[in-house]
């Protein structure tokens, strides 16, 4: 019983001094001062290069609804449509009423421009209205 008692006691006593070690304290004025360290956070990293440099071959991807029906683009991330105004692109948070009657169906079209209209007379073939 004595032995067991021992044992526990010495086991107390090393997981004591394993957390002061290891919590770090202070006894420079006689006192003994425990401190708590803060977990940190690990921030993970983003692909690319750094906000401030520029691409060097690092090429963005943006992701877009074409409506073929409207002729307009969705931009999924920004949540801006771009859009034919007589014979000039539009960039919009809504889309005037006339198009918006128009929309439909669209099809998703991954790019690395943030200009979708630069390729429109191509997806205009490839999607043509009433077909998906």
């Amino acid at each position: 019983m004595g032995c067991r008692r021992i044992t526990k006691s010495l086991m107390l006593f090393a997981v004591v001094l394993c957390f002061v070690s290891l919590s770090g304290f202070n006894s420079s004025d006689g006192s003994i001062q425990i401190s708590y360290c803060s977990p940190v956070l690990a921030k993970t990293k983003k692909s690319g290069p750094p906000d401030h440099a520029k691409a060097h071959g690092y090429r963005a991807k943006h992701t877009y609804r074409y409506y073929p029906s409207a002729q307009a683009y969705y931009d999924v991330d920004r949540k801006a449509y771009f859009f034919l105004e007589g014979d000039k692109w539009q960039v919009s948070v809504s889309l005037p009423i006339s198009l918006k009657a128009k929309l439909g169906d669209y099809v998703t079209i991954g790019m690395d421009s943030d200009r979708p209209y630069t390729r429109f007379e191509e997806h205009r073939r490839s999607y043509p209205p009433g077909q998906r």
